[in-house]
Order: structure tokens, then C-alpha cells, then sequence
């Protein structure tokens, strides 16, 4: 069983607060960018913050990571609100 990248990523874009592409990313993680990119989409605290123009590519997106506030209340109970 492989370890996770998620870890890994969310600590790096919570590093940078402007968010950072896929290729940055793997980039500073050693990683391959289309690992990141499935790993980007299967962690439901980061999203896409805006898109980069290159010129004669397409955009490529910039991610970032919800940071939850210390006092988030975490709910009282499982299930449906």
C-alpha cells in the first residue's frame, strides 16, 4: 500500500497562501504532476482559487487549502444536519 500525498501537499499549500499549480507543486515535492492533480481532486479541503494564463497551453489552475479556523465547533453528531 502506497502512503498518502495528501499530507504532504496540503502542508506545502498551506505554506502558500496565493495557492500554487499542480506543476509547483510536484515540483517542490518531487512529485509527478498528474499524481498531484488526482490527489488535488480527491482532497475536499483544497480547491481551484483562480486560473493561470500560459501562453500556448491551456490555463492551469491554482489551488489552494481551506485553513479551518481554531474555534471551529466540530459537530455533536454523525449524520444529517
Amino acid at each position: 500500500m502506497s502512503r498518502s500525498t495528501h499530507p504532504s501537499i496540503r502542508r506545502l499549500l498551506h505554506l502558500y497562501h496565493d495557492g500554487l499549480t499542480s506543476i509547483e507543486i510536484a515540483e517542490r515535492l518531487e512529485m509527478r504532476p498528474d499524481s498531484v492533480r488526482n490527489a488535488l481532486k480527491n482532497m475536499p479541503d483544497t480547491y481551484i482559487d483562480r486560473w493561470h494564463p500560459v501562453v500556448h497551453e491551456p490555463p492551469h489552475a491554482v489551488w489552494c487549502a481551506v485553513v479551518p479556523p481554531e474555534d471551529c465547533p466540530k459537530p455533536k453528531t454523525k449524520g444529517k444536519a
